[in-house]
């Protein structure tokens, strides 16, 4: 069945009493039939192809509805897949992306800023402490740490020629020596550098 252009519920029935349809009346007309009876005949027809037109329309537009709504049911599934399908690649990319670098992930500890400046004494007096031998306090004196931190600046890997104990030498870590000439023993350190160490070996500690 063809498919209509136009919505039949809008169409009015012609007035085939009119002289424009004098031919068509003509066709009806006999000894059994009068004009009038063919103008009410004519009515009856059109009346009767509008109804059948009108039910055509309304399951057109129905089919229509229905496929309209097949079509955006089809959609809304595609791009559903598609954002599963994104989510899906994202999350796959972001574990391979945690198992290379696990670091990235690692959870952040929930630590107070440090109100405290960081004492970093020489790593000669670290040694000695890690070993529980005595270490002087003037390393944890301001003039101690000045020392320190002017052999931060040298290469961990150098090397220079010391003398050991037993008036041997041999080739030593430059980060590692201590200037013995520069150090204070304890009984000769003033009081104001005496309460500088304190503090800070016994935190080192």
């Amino acid at each position: 069945m063809p498919r209509l252009s136009s919505d039949p519920n809008l169409s009015v029935c012609p007035n085939y009493a009119d002289e424009a349809f004098a031919d068509t009346r003509l066709q009806l007309t006999n000894e059994n039939m009068t004009e009038a009876q063919a103008v009410a005949v004519l009515r009856n027809i059109w009346q009767a192809q509008n109804i059948a037109a009108k039910n055509q329309w309304q399951a057109q537009v129905e089919a229509d509805r229905e496929r309209q709504e097949n079509l955006e049911r089809l959609n809304d599934e595609e791009q559903e897949r598609q954002e599963q399908e994104r989510l899906d690649e994202e999350e796959a990319s972001r574990k391979e992306d945690k198992k290379k670098n696990k670091h990235k992930y690692s959870a952040i500890p929930q630590l107070d800023v440090p109100i405290k400046p960081v004492i970093l004494p020489s790593p000669y007096a670290i040694r000695k402490l890690d070993k529980g031998d005595y270490v002087e306090l003037w390393y944890f004196t301001n003039d101690g740490l000045d020392d320190a931190k002017l052999k931060s600046s040298v290469d961990e890997d150098a090397m220079i020629m010391a003398t050991l104990a037993g008036g041997n030498t041999a080739w030593v870590s430059a980060a590692s020596t201590r200037n013995a000439a520069a150090v204070v023993d304890d009984e000769n350190l003033t009081f104001e550098n005496f309460c500088q160490a304190c503090p800070r070996i016994i935190d080192a500690m």
